[in-house]
């Protein structure tokens, strides 16, 4: 497999993994802050809130403008003023300032870091070849599982050393990011070049609509694991053999979509979400609780790597970072929507929510030609 001695490729996922570090650390950092800071947990909840809000509304901005800049130039840059964010925000709170300057802290490293994502992913569709590409994005999302479950365990043993900690550490790794953006590229079609170029948005509405499921579906079960395992009159500990399922499936299904090394056809995947969503939500008891996890599991990287190479497709150029920064808010809007499900309805009907997006994912892509669904493209 030449992506395995593709050095640049290893490059850049170490800072893209840097990157996302901070945003799974967030949630537990700011808890443990305002905790220690004013006594109350659920300022920690509204400020990742505010924070999260604050990544969608300037991901497309932010995106926009590392396109006219360069992502590897503009990455270099917006990290750091990422990282000077998180020292302020901590330097401010441990002066105890009053709790609405603490969330109004909270929303200039948000604004900047939400398109950063978008400028790491137009950097590797640079950084390995097309042929190279569905692998990388699956071997990207192995990776990906790890960063989600080591961020919350590195605020807890950092937090031992005192609450204002993680959130500096998320700081530095902002700044370890910055020094692992890639500098040397694959030289692209010089059609690529041509600036302004229009989103097909119509065309890309699939790809995106699949990303969402993911973020629906994923959502509801991870957010809604707790009522599903008392839902079978199990402990509150049994939740983490779930979790352990889950990961498990993604990460199997990622590297077996990478052995392949072929894009695939997504209606395969999709079809995976709605089974799985179903045998979830009918709730046949432990074995289909965990069948239907584990088929959701082996669909998600997959399903996402399939996306963002046909996305990647579509999208000009000089438009990338753009294009993807919109696609990481519209699969963040569906993580959104599927937390709020698990709130407001029965635990039986919102992994069908998912399911349904499943369905008009799948409706959508048979309307598309062939060409586009699974078939490479001369277009890089």
């Amino acid at each position: 497999m030449t992506l395995l001695r593709n050095s640049g490729y290893w490059r850049w996922s170490a800072g893209v993994q840097l990157n996302r570090l901070p945003a799974t650390m967030a949630p537990l950092a700011f808890t443990v802050l305002t905790t220690a800071t004013t006594g109350s947990y659920r300022l920690g909840g509204i400020m990742m809130a505010v924070f999260v809000a604050a990544e969608m509304v300037g991901a497309v901005p932010t995106g926009r403008l590392l396109d006219r800049v360069g992502p590897a130039r503009g990455l270099v840059v917006l990290l750091p003023l990422v990282a000077a964010g998180l020292f302020l925000l901590a330097a401010v709170a441990s002066a105890g300032v009053p709790d609405l300057v603490l969330l109004a802290l909270a929303i200039p490293p948000g604004l900047v870091a939400g398109g950063l994502n978008g400028g790491f992913r137009t950097l590797l569709a640079a950084t390995v070849t097309e042929d190279e590409l569905p692998r990388a994005v699956s071997v990207d999302a192995m990776i990906m599982e790890g960063v989600i479950v080591g961020g919350p365990l590195l605020v807890a043993l950092l937090a031992t050393s005192g609450p204002v900690v993680p959130v500096l550490a998320m700081a530095v790794v902002a700044l370890l990011a910055a020094l692992l953006v890639p500098r040397r590229t694959v030289t692209r079609d010089p059609q690529g070049t041509v600036e302004r170029q229009k989103i097909p948005v119509a065309a890309c509405v699939p790809w995106l609509m699949g990303l969402f499921t993911v973020g629906l579906l994923l959502s509801s079960i991870e957010v809604g694991l707790l009522p599903l395992v008392q839902r079978l009159g199990a402990p509150d500990s049994a939740t983490a053999i779930v979790i352990v399922v889950l990961c498990a499936a993604s990460i199997t299904g990622s590297a077996l979509y990478a052995a392949r090394g072929k894009v695939g056809d997504p209606r395969l995947f999709l079809a995976g979400f709605v089974l799985g969503g179903i045998v979830v939500s009918a709730g046949f008891g432990w074995a289909g609780l965990l069948a239907g996890v584990a088929l959701i599991g082996l669909c998600t990287g997959p399903l996402m790597a399939v996306s963002s190479v046909n996305l990647q497709k579509l999208l000009p150029e000089r438009r990338r970072s753009e294009g993807f920064s919109l696609a990481f808010t519209v699969q963040a809007s569906g993580f959104g929507l599927g937390s709020l499900a698990i709130g407001a309805l029965p635990i039986w009907l919102a992994p069908l929510l998912g399911v349904l997006a499943a369905l008009v994912s799948c409706v959508m892509l048979v309307a598309r030609p062939r060409r586009a669904i699974g078939t490479p493209s001369v277009t890089s």
